[in-house]
């Protein structure tokens, strides 16, 4: 396994470094000094930035150069709008972004696959139809949609601190980003997390589910007309044991191709959570670099979502083997 690991990532080398000279390249198009100081910026301070982060030297001198930073984890550039290294940025953006898009991948992919194994088990009956309605219902309505009534209802209405619900409209809780902060009060930290990340959260999942519902659907209703569904019938196997044992088990293929799919637009997806729930995410901190022509923190960033997604896949082709004897990494 892990020679073919190997060998993926050699083979995903090339198209890294693709992606990073497209990316490059882009941004260069037009002079990034000029469009962060404006033009009526002095000539000793385009001069400082411009020989800060090595715009001065040739194209194929900086390529290489950002490719090695990369490669050996150093992000000691310097923002330049919030003139702070991007290494601390990303430090700060990353556990952010992780207190939405894992919880919130988890709860979708559990009930998700457990509203397509009751469909399936109840293919055209009532229950079927009413559970497909409201995931067609959900998925016809926009995500800002959602942002916006859950904040109006869930935050402003019944949540803060005179409400039923424990939901803010804004804000995040720096102790949420620290593993002391967790270790030490579980509670008070769960009950912060809930405090600022659980209405996002919850929309999310509510946006995702009618996606995912539908195509665990499919795949669930596929697996009943196999020859092993039949054969464990016929052997007197419970319904209960044929949905959670026999059945889940074997789609256990497209039900891991879709969470890891949904991983990197997860990820993307969050951006406009971030934005309307001032969550200082990775999303977050990429849009205000665009808006800012924070040069450095774009480039980086988008290397680094780069590298999210070709580690994905590869891991999704690991699991493959994991969870199915009959996959050989080969």
């Amino acid at each position: 396994m892990w020679s073919y690991v190997v060998r993926r990532l050699l083979y995903n080398i090339p198209v890294y470094l693709g992606i990073i000279l497209l990316v490059m390249a882009s941004l260069r198009v037009n002079d990034p000094v000029t469009a962060f100081l404006g033009k009526n910026a002095t000539e000793e301070s385009y001069l400082a930035i411009q020989q800060n982060f090595g715009l001065d030297r040739p194209f194929i001198v900086q390529y290489f150069d950002r490719v090695w930073n990369i490669v050996t984890f150093d992000f000691s550039a310097t923002s330049w709008e919030q003139k702070r290294p991007i290494g601390e940025l990303v430090a700060d953006a990353v556990p952010a972004t992780a207190m939405i898009t894992v919880p919130a991948l988890v709860i979708t992919a559990g009930i998700s696959i457990l509203i397509g194994l009751v469909c399936s088990f109840f293919r055209g009956r009532w229950i079927d139809k009413t559970l497909m309605l409201l995931a067609v219902l959900g998925m016809s309505i926009s995500f800002l949609v959602y942002i916006i009534v859950g904040q109006y209802f869930f935050g402003y209405q019944f949540g803060g601190d005179g409400g039923i619900l424990p939901f803010d409209i804004e804000g995040y809780d720096v102790r949420l980003s620290k593993l002391s902060f967790w270790l030490g009060s579980p509670f008070e930290a769960i009950g912060t997390w809930m405090r600022f990340c659980g209405l996002p959260v919850l929309i999310s999942v509510i946006v995702a589910m009618g996606y995912d519902t539908r195509f665990y659907r499919a795949v669930m209703v596929e697996e009943t007309g196999r020859d092993y569904i039949t054969t464990a019938r016929a052997k007197g196997a419970t319904s209960t044991k044929i949905m959670f044992v026999h059945m889940l088990k074997n789609a256990m293929i497209p039900i891991i191709t879709r969470v890891m799919i949904s991983l990197p637009f997860l990820i993307v997806g969050s951006i406009l959570l971030e934005v309307f729930f001032s969550i200082p995410g990775m999303g977050r901190t990429l849009i205000g670099a665009i808006n800012a022509k924070d040069f450095p923190v774009v480039e980086y960033m988008s290397a680094l979502f780069a590298a999210v997604v070709i580690l994905t896949v590869i891991l999704t082709d690991v699991l493959y083997a994991v969870v199915d004897p009959r996959v050989r990494l080969s």
